[in-house]
Order: structure tokens, then sequence, then C-alpha cells
């Protein structure tokens, strides 16, 4: 059965037929992407030297009332064919990628499949990185078992108030630790090569303001259950983008907030880990999304 007629690719779990109809994210039948770029801002081991392939997917389907890339959330972008997206993967190989970056997939995941499979025909042989909100459904996942080489997971929530009051969906943390699991089930312990990640699992934690105590269970949560076996990347780039109803949201993490999140990870032991020094929470670092490379 084609999934895009009774679409379940997410947590969601729409059941629309985006040949007919859009559901929560508002995605057609059809791959439409943003940008393609040589992005040098992802964690070392995945951006290099050279950058990391992006390609930026429109639409979105957990839509954080904080989103920093909130203009393509909403749809901002171009339609392509599968074979354009293979031949992108192509060209971002040609430019020195260290890697083809899928940023915002989900629902687009049966499409991308065929997209993959067609770009490794075509010659394509540097890594698969699918960087997610985690809000994938567990049967989209193993869609690409195989083909995928990093997953790099956003786990955004441990409590239920917080996914309700920011990102209108519940049971947030319940979906996305199942949705992990079989990541880290198709691709195992990281593998590390000249200094880039090969394979393995990412996942990250964006510390919000006046939550650290929601992170640092994120943390424990992860450590607990991988310890070693993946990496976390523990981030303080919040940007407030907009004024928001929620006060907290309208202010950046202060140095006291982030450090204490890391300083807890430190003690219950946590070695595999990116944090993230200086100035990142600034609008300079959301990219411009201008269609680049896509025509």
């Amino acid at each position: 059965m084609n999934i895009l007629r009774k679409c379940n690719l997410c947590l969601r779990n729409c059941l629309v037929d985006r040949y007919k109809e859009k559901g929560y994210c508002n995605a057609s039948s059809k791959i439409k992407i943003s940008l393609v770029s040589l992005h040098k801002w992802e964690e070392p081991f995945i951006s290099g030297i050279n950058g990391s392939g992006t390609i930026f997917f429109s639409h979105c389907s957990l839509k954080c009332l904080f989103c920093q890339n909130k203009k393509i959330s909403d749809g901002y972008g171009k339609e392509i064919t599968i074979k354009r997206f293979s031949q992108i993967c192509i060209e971002q190989q040609n430019r020195g990628a260290h890697n083809i970056n899928l940023v915002t997939p989900t629902h687009y995941v049966p499409l991308l499949k065929k997209g993959i499979q067609k770009a490794k025909k075509m010659g394509l042989n540097i890594p698969i990185v699918y960087n997610t909100s985690s809000c994938d459904s567990i049967s989209a996942l193993r869609l690409l078992n195989g083909l995928i080489d990093i997953y790099l997971a956003d786990l955004k929530y441990y409590n239920d108030e917080l996914s309700m009051k920011y990102s209108k969906c519940n049971n947030y943390f319940s979906n996305a630790i199942k949705a992990i699991d079989e990541m880290y089930k198709q691709v195992g312990k990281p593998l590390i090569q000249n200094n880039l990640l090969k394979k393995g699992l990412v996942v990250r934690i964006l510390v919000l303001p006046e939550n650290i105590e929601d992170s640092k269970k994120i943390i424990k949560y992860l450590y607990n259950t991988y310890g070693d076996n993946i990496y976390l990347s523990i981030m303080n780039q919040y940007t407030p983008i907009n004024k928001y109803k929620y006060k907290e949201l309208n202010r950046k993490l202060t140095a006291e907030e982030y450090n204490e999140v890391i300083n807890y990870a430190c003690d219950i032991g946590v070695t595999k880990a990116f944090i993230q020094e200086g100035e990142t929470a600034t609008e300079s670092f959301i990219p411009n999304f201008d269609l680049t490379n896509i025509n």
C-alpha cells in the first residue's frame, strides 16, 4: 500500500490521503525543499572540514512554537521530483560534502527511500544522516533500515506538559524514545574514521530557559539507557525569534542554566557529549532559506 494514501509517518497519525488533502504537517505527496548547502555548524564529526551536505525539507510534523526554522516549517520551498532529489545528493557529494544530511525529512520518508536508492545506483557513497525531531513512527523508520548511516535525533521534552505547551503534542517523550530505540537498533554503536562519524546515533538536547530540570531528566534517561554507545549533544543555542506568550521563551538561556545542565551530565558519568561554547544563541546561525542549489 502507498503509505501516503493513509499517512502514518509521524506520531500525529493523521491517516489522510496526501494526494488529495493535507494533514498536520501540511505537506503534499511531493518532496519540497528550501535549501541545499554545505553546513559547517553541525557537530564537529558531522560537519568536518568541508561541511555536511544539508538538504532542508519544507513543512514539519512537530511545529514547535519557538521553531528557529519557522519560515520553512510553515511551507516555504520548492517542490522537486524524486529524480531531482537523487541528483542533488550526487551534487552534494561532488561538492565535497562529508555526508548527505536530511533535515526534517519525516513526512517524506517513502519518497526519500526511493531517491536514496536511486542515488546509490548513481554512485552515492557517503553516509546518509537522518536529522529529525524524533516524532517519526516506527513503521516510517523501518522503511529506511539499511539506508541510513547516522541518526541525528532531537529529544525535545521529557515532560508531556511541556510538549503540549510548546508543540501541541501529547505523549511526545513516550513516542520519541521508541523512535530513538529503533534508530539505535538500526545503526548501533558509533563508528568514527578520520575524525568523522560514519555510523551511529547522536541525540540532541536543546536546553530551554527555565526548563533545565527537564533537560536533566532527558540526559539521565539517555545515559541510563545507552551509556557510552551513543553521543549526546547538549545545546545552548535557543534563540527567541518572535515575541511569545510564555515569558521564559522571550530570552536566551543563561550561562548559569547551561552550566548547571553540563555539570549534571558530568556528575552522572556522561563522557561522550558535545557542548557549545561562546555565543551560539544568535540569528546568524539560522540558515538563509533562499532555494540555493535546488534548480
